[in-house]
């Protein structure tokens, strides 16, 4: 059989998927692998150096499975994790291979978003803690002035599929007040979980009506393409058969269950064990 080197997508759960779905639909001659880290998750409140184990156990996974690039599509191991995957891991082990984040790409595109210079960040623990945002966009647009909220709990509810109990709005209104609260002349919202598509309907329903929401899943789905572009070396080892596989450290049928959601549609999973 001819060998698949299909293009990697890691998440610690769910979340990844909305961007992942974003990919195919731009992307759907590729082959692709998808891993979620549910049995650790969420990975927002974990430190730098959980992270990193973590994400890289994952990633070398999908690197051994034949990946010449893996995207993390989680911000949480963008902002932990892929400095060192790329500087220190990636040389040692796997040279000629590539893993790419989504805080980057998302923050090069933030000049189109907003108006009056104000951007306001929602995200994890962690994301919010490793400044990431911030840094990121002021170098490409220095004039923006981000403003960030964490939301610890979004996560959690989000993975137990609670995100439509009285206990989620209570959170999501809550930390969208604390954004708010920081600035007036906010007017672009950015997701920077790839959970929080799945309740932008509710963060809608708590931000004023002029503030626009900036989900990742087209932003980076635009990125890889013209990344592709620019690295033939890395597009020609890509396999296009247009196949997918699904994994999770997690019990299958309750990825399955949780999965579609995400995704859009039917999906069947297998578990991966990484001891």
């Amino acid at each position: 059989m001819q060998a698949i080197h299909p293009i990697g997508i890691f998440d610690s759960g769910y979340g990844g998927l909305t961007v992942f779905k974003a990919i195919k639909e731009k992307l759907p001659q590729y082959d692709y692998i998808y891993v979620g880290d549910n049995a650790r998750a969420p990975y927002g409140n974990r430190s730098f150096e959980t992270v990193h184990e973590y994400t890289w156990e994952c990633t070398r996974w999908l690197l051994q499975q034949g990946c010449p690039l893996v995207i993390l599509a989680c911000n949480t191991a963008s902002a932990k994790a892929l400095r060192t995957i790329q500087q220190k891991d990636l040389p040692a082990l796997f040279p000629d291979r590539r893993v790419l984040g989504v805080i980057r790409p998302t923050a090069e595109v933030a000049g189109d978003m907003t108006v009056t210079k104000k951007i306001g960040v929602l995200g994890t623990k962690g994301t919010i803690q490793s400044n990431s945002y911030p840094i990121e966009i002021h170098k490409f647009h220095p004039e923006i002035e981000v403003v960030q909220q964490a939301c610890p709990m979004w996560v959690h509810l989000i993975e137990n599929n609670e995100h439509n109990t009285p206990e989620a709005e209570f959170f999501i209104q809550k930390h969208i007040r604390s954004l708010l609260e920081q600035s007036s002349e906010i007017d672009t919202a950015l997701l920077a979980c790839t959970h929080y598509p799945i309740i932008e309907d509710k963060i809608r329903k708590y931000l004023p009506p002029h503030i626009k929401i900036v989900s990742q899943g087209s932003i980076i789905a635009d990125s890889l393409t013209d990344y592709l572009h620019r690295h033939p070396e890395i597009e020609s080892k890509l396999t296009q058969n247009g196949g997918m596989g699904f994994f999770t450290t997690d019990d299958p049928a309750d990825f399955n269950e949780h999965a579609s959601i995400f995704f859009g549609q039917e999906v069947t999973s297998e578990h991966l064990n990484l001891e």
